[in-house]
């Protein structure tokens, strides 16, 4: 057996050895890292209900007579390195925890990007169809009859074929991102009024209207990304506003339809735009100011178009991003959300309330909302809510944020405040739903959200608070490159 070195000189020599195999490894990580790059693919899928299908968004029954738009399911994978992050956007009202993960598994299977690492979001569109099997309400609107089972049924199979596909496209990119600015769509849709009281969409031109209740986020983030030869790919779009600006019998996805279009004329045909709604459950596209009627899809139309020409300015000063520096980062977290109270004086009046829906003495709209929470609540045996909120990052530039409902547009703000990301998105109804997530305020002024909500006082916030820790979790981390710079 050798003996060990003990010598000065052999010390020296062993110290040279590691010093040239730690540069020989920095430089060769180094160059791994330069050789990255980002690669995105995009893909649609239509997802269209056939006719008859009973259609969501209200609390009366209605069936789709006639489609005026295709619905899709919209996907973006983005690849840097080993990492690969899938991003849909569906043209539906909402998501259900149990069709996401069905939807995961499938991608997972047909592409080998994990479960984990897939955004599924809707835009909220109120002209799709009902979603079987949700909610106490979706069974009242007809949403357990075999076309609406059919429907859902077939749904995770479309939306991973989507992001297959989009998988399949992937190709070296360019990225730029900005945050463009539209103040004048968007709507808080609660307000003072005169009375004291804390109103709900109370009417255009009311005299009794003091201010509204809470802010708009008028924040428009754009993200566009496209080949070295300069063709388009995708363009990642957020903004907060309800998409209930068509109304009537036609499926319609609403005012994202003439955003993806017009972007489409002037960027190219190949252009896939995903749009997902930011935090707006108290925000609507309604201006009590104005005796103007806002509804059809003329209204949707106008919206769309406005926000388009907004991307368009936006885009021509964005920020090119780095894209041999681009590291795609996943984290998420499960939230448990508590409930809200709920006793048996509450179910009996509830189911009282639900069987006089069929008859001469109907409840009224809010007798009806609190009813079907409080049987959605009292189903789940004081069990609480169990959550999912996700980030997405890329790079230190762009963070995506699931949230698992209709937010609070406070509460989205505060986590905008909170985050080291310049480009922070918030897509709400991601990766399942629990409804409205009013911020604590909003609880002691009551009203449709409140009454409506199936968690407790303090649950938004609690959400703040997990998607701010990831975002500063994956901001401080730095790529292998980096932390050897």
């Amino acid at each position: 057996m050798k003996a060990p070195c003990t010598t000065g000189l052999c010390r020296m020599r062993n110290l040279l050895t590691w010093t040239l195999l730690v540069g020989f490894l920095w430089m060769s990580n180094r160059q791994v890292m330069m050789a990255a790059e980002l690669r995105a693919g995009a893909a649609s899928v239509i997802i269209t209900p056939p006719p008859g299908t009973p259609m969501a968004g209200y609390y009366h029954f209605r069936a789709a007579e006639g489609v005026h738009d295709d619905l899709h399911s919209k996907a973006l994978v983005l690849e840097y390195g080993d990492t690969r992050a899938a991003l849909v956007a569906l043209d539906l009202i909402s998501t259900q925890r149990p069709f996401v993960e069905q939807a995961r598994r499938l991608i997972e299977t047909a592409t080998g990007i994990p479960g984990s690492n897939v955004m599924i979001s809707a835009t909220h569109a109120h002209t799709g169809p009902v979603l079987s099997g949700g909610s106490t309400r979706s069974e009242a609107m007809e949403g357990d009859n075999d076309l609406a089972a059919e429907y859902l049924k077939s749904l995770p199979r479309l939306i991973a074929d989507s992001v297959a596909k989009a998988n399949s496209a992937l190709t070296p990119v360019n990225v730029s991102a900005g945050i463009g600015n539209e103040p004048t769509l968007t709507f808080n849709r609660r307000f003072h009024m005169r009375d004291g009281s804390v109103g709900w969409n109370p009417g255009k031109l009311n005299p009794d209207i003091v201010k509204p209740a809470g802010p708009i986020d008028p924040e428009v983030p754009a993200a566009y990304f496209r080949t070295h030869r300069d063709q388009p790919v995708a363009a990642y779009v957020n903004y907060a506003l309800h998409l209930d600006t068509v109304g009537g019998l036609e499926i319609s996805a609403d005012y994202p339809h003439t955003l993806s279009r017009l972007l489409a004329d002037v960027k190219g045909s190949g252009l896939i735009t995903l749009f997902t709604i930011g935090t707006a459950g108290d925000l609507n596209h309604i201006n009590v100011q104005s005796a103007t009627r806002q509804k059809g899809h003329g209204e949707a139309a106008r919206i769309g178009t406005l926000l388009a020409a907004e991307v368009l300015q936006t885009l021509e000063s964005a920020r090119e991003l780095e894209g041999n520096a681009l590291p795609i980062r996943v984290h998420s977290e499960l939230v448990k959300l508590p409930l809200p109270s709920v006793d048996e004086d509450d179910v009996t009046k509830a189911r009282n309330a639900i069987v006089r829906r069929g008859g001469d003495q109907k409840p009224s709209f809010l007798e009806s909302v609190n009813a079907f929470k409080v049987l959605d609540v009292y189903a789940r045996l004081g069990e609480p809510w169990e959550v999912e909120v996700q980030v997405i990052t890329l790079g230190r530039e762009i963070a995506w944020v699931s949230l698992p409902g209709e937010i609070f547009v406070e509460l989205g703000l505060d986590i905008k405040r909170g985050s080291p990301f310049p480009v922070t998105v918030i897509a709400e109804l991601a990766n399942g739903s629990i409804g409205y997530v009013p911020t604590r305020v909003a609880y002691s002024q009551g009203n449709y959200e409140v009454v409506s909500a199936r968690c407790a006082e303090g649950s938004g916030e609690l959400l703040v608070d997990a998607a701010v820790r990831l975002l500063k979790e994956l901001y401080r981390q730095k790529s292998a490159l980096n932390q050897n710079d």
